[in-house]
């Protein structure tokens, strides 16, 4: 990243630290400015040639209806279309009095509803004001690098092949980034089965384990033994009985955000690995 010319001379402070629990006034001020140039202006605003109603009224009606669960009636709406302001200001306002979360929520709300090219803009300028979250597959997860987001993304846009794989990524994904009740024991789960379910296809075996796909792919595909043997042993700390799978019972593991993030990483890469090597 360029820096500015106070900051190169050492008159202003250089932003090395993440934003996690937080949103900047920087931040804000350009996520409102992207909602505005790449969703509102590409909004049309009257009625016509077939329909009944305005993009724009649709747009406010799902937004009130669906997301802030207001009541429709109050909508500045008059023959399908909009003739003031004061929806565009109430949403405005809310936009600038909202928690951190409550803004990245909203972020990941409208992406469904405008074009694809929003993820990618907003993931631009979350990185130029160092943000921790990134948009993957429509959500928003905390993440370090672009290398990351290009792991689980690659498995993302794989071959209706490996569908099974993305499914228990999307699924990790989903567990990882809830922001208000993260599930990363589950996300963990899910993340190891990925790998479990590709070597399954890999070998053509429905019912074998994990451990006994990697010996097998080991031998047939020159798998080096270091990265067998690590995620022989990363399926084993999910699956023994102090582990993953079987703490929830006994409370002897502390699922954190790290451990979860570094398995949704480390599987995606290694997902990618092995296709790429069959």
């Amino acid at each position: 990243m360029k820096l500015s010319f106070a900051e190169r001379i050492g008159l202003k402070k250089t932003k090395i630290e993440l934003s996690k629990e937080n949103l900047s006034e920087d931040l804000r001020n350009t996520l409102w400015s992207i909602i505005i140039d790449e969703v509102l202006s590409t909004l049309n605003n009257r009625a016509g040639y077939g329909k009944s109603v305005s993009d724009q009224v649709v747009f406010f009606k799902i937004l009130w209806r669906d997301y802030f669960k207001w009541p429709i009636d109050n909508l500045s709406v008059s023959n399908g279309e909009f003739y003031d302001v004061k929806d565009f200001k109430r949403l405005r306002d809310w936009f600038y009095k909202a928690q951190w979360f409550e803004v990245y929520e909203f972020l990941e709300f409208i992406s469904e509803m405008v074009n694809p090219n929003f993820q990618s803009i907003c993931n631009i300028y979350l990185k130029r004001e160092f943000s921790a979250y990134r948009f993957v597959n429509g959500i928003l997860i905390e993440l370090n690098s672009e290398e990351e987001i290009v792991e689980i993304e690659k498995i993302l846009k794989s071959t209706n092949e490996f569908a099974p794989v993305q499914i228990h990524i999307k699924t990790a994904l989903k567990l990882i980034s809830d922001k208000k009740n993260p599930d990363y024991r589950n996300s963990i789960k899910e993340s190891i089965s990925a790998v479990e379910s590709l070597c399954k296809i890999i070998i053509n075996d429905e019912t074998t384990t994990l451990g006994t796909a990697l010996s097998i792919i080991e031998k047939k595909h020159n798998l080096p033994k270091s990265l067998k043997s690590g995620f022989s042993s990363i399926y084993g700390y999910t699956s023994d009985s102090g582990g993953i799978r079987h703490g929830l019972l006994n409370g002897d593991v502390d699922i954190t955000f790290d451990e979860a993030r570094f398995m949704l990483i480390a599987c995606s890469a290694f997902i990618n690995y092995l296709t790429s090597k069959m």
